[in-house]
């Protein structure tokens, strides 16, 4: 496929747009073909002069779907930051399924993924365009992070877990007004589409047909046994848990049929631990959000500034049970604020990734690990995106 650009970064004038466009001149503009697009030509322009570079502006709302189908046509990848997609990212995947063009995106949201697939699958599928979603925070950290543990254990022990355990060990970033406005958009949506509710509390609601064992809800605090620790809900455990299954259903299953994860904040032992959880449920769900403030109050295109993106970061471990006890152990992390900045480290990687990184599957939607596991883990660790620990021998308790 020969077009004019190897990557249309699409919104690239909302927040986590501009830091995507930013990170690819930065790193790839000398080596790949790039242009912004977005339906406002002088913030486009605007950004462009910011960026100090000459690539090209191209114009579309996200309501115009001819507009939309003019752009995806001249790339080889759209990258899609048009949040809430719900409300404004459709018909962006629609044209990408339609002409053959490869996507990825920012978001996670699961519900809007679910529609997608059920409305463009079979047209990707026959034109060869690869669609990729939650290629940030949601859910690349989650998704490889149980692939590498499961590979681990595979090749240790000659079969998967059945049960992984990921617990947020540390977390601090900023929040982002598009974040607060998807949320808004859900909820009224919700009010009038039943099929809402029940869709998000199903673990398996992207792997169609399938109905694995029975799941933690991660909704409430639980004193870990294994771990020696409480934990606390996880605000993003109902996005990521259907991926990471998502991806087992698509793989063939090479996590067992009867695979069991959850997602929550590990707040420690004892008593202190315990009172932990409530400070923990009051901070977002177990994010220490910094920033200037209520979110409540922030609007698409917000977000923390530069001083607080360096100054966040995360840990995250995922933790192979076996017999009660602890037998294989990965840690994730970043030194940078997850929603911002380590999104679009992470986006940015796995465009390339699906671009240059020899890539085989076909068309279809797909998962980070179900369409790009080991070149993606081979490329997050020669870019140094990510903080990877694999551990052969894990401790039974911590």
């Amino acid at each position: 496929m020969n077009r004019e650009f190897d990557i249309i970064i699409y919104g690239a004038t909302g927040y986590s747009g501009k830091l995507i466009a930013e990170y690819l001149v930065k790193h790839y503009s000398d080596s790949t073909r790039l242009a912004l697009a977005g339906r406002n030509e002088a913030k486009l322009n605007a950004l462009k002069a910011e960026l100090n570079v000459d690539i090209p502006v191209l114009i579309a709302d996200s309501a115009d779907l001819p507009a939309v189908r003019a752009i995806a046509k001249r790339s080889q990848l759209v990258v899609s930051c048009t949040g809430p997609f719900l409300l404004y990212g459709s018909n962006m995947v629609q044209a990408c399924a339609e002409l053959g063009t490869d996507y990825v995106d920012v978001t996670g949201e699961v519900y809007w993924s679910g529609q997608m697939i059920a409305a463009h699958e079979q047209t990707a599928q026959q034109s060869g365009a690869r669609i990729i979603s939650c290629c940030g925070f949601d859910s690349v950290p989650s998704d490889l992070g149980v692939y590498l543990l499961q590979q681990q254990s595979i090749e240790a022990r000659g079969k998967p877990f059945k049960q992984i355990k990921m617990r947020v060990q540390s977390l601090r970033g900023g929040w982002l007004g598009g974040s607060h406005a998807t949320m808004n958009a859900m909820m009224e949506r919700a009010a009038t589409q039943a099929d809402i509710i029940p869709f998000m509390e199903d673990a398996f609601a992207l792997s169609p047909g399938f109905k694995g064992a029975p799941q933690p809800s991660g909704n409430e605090p639980l004193f870990d046994q294994e771990l020696d620790s409480w934990a606390a809900p996880f605000l993003m455990h109902v996005v990521n848990s259907k991926i990471v299954h998502r991806s087992n259903w698509q793989l063939g299953f090479p996590y067992g049929e009867a695979f069991v994860y959850d997602e929550m904040s590990a707040t420690g032992p004892g008593e202190a631990g315990k009172a932990a959880i409530e400070h923990s449920v009051n901070t977002m769900g177990g994010f220490n959000w910094q920033g200037e403030g209520n979110p409540a109050e922030l609007q698409p295109g917000d977000g923390p500034d530069q001083a607080t993106r360096e100054a966040g970061y995360y840990s995250i471990n995922f933790y192979g049970i076996e017999d009660g006890e602890v037998r294989g152990e990965v840690t994730i992390a970043d030194d940078c604020d997850p929603g911002g900045a380590s999104t679009c480290k992470l986006v940015s990687e796995s465009a390339m990734c699906l671009l240059r990184d020899n890539v085989t599957v076909g068309g279809g939607f797909w998962t980070p690990v179900s369409a790009m596991a080991e070149p993606l883990y081979a490329r997050l660790l020669d870019k140094q995106t990510l903080q990877i620990s694999v551990q052969r021998e894990a401790k039974s308790k911590g």
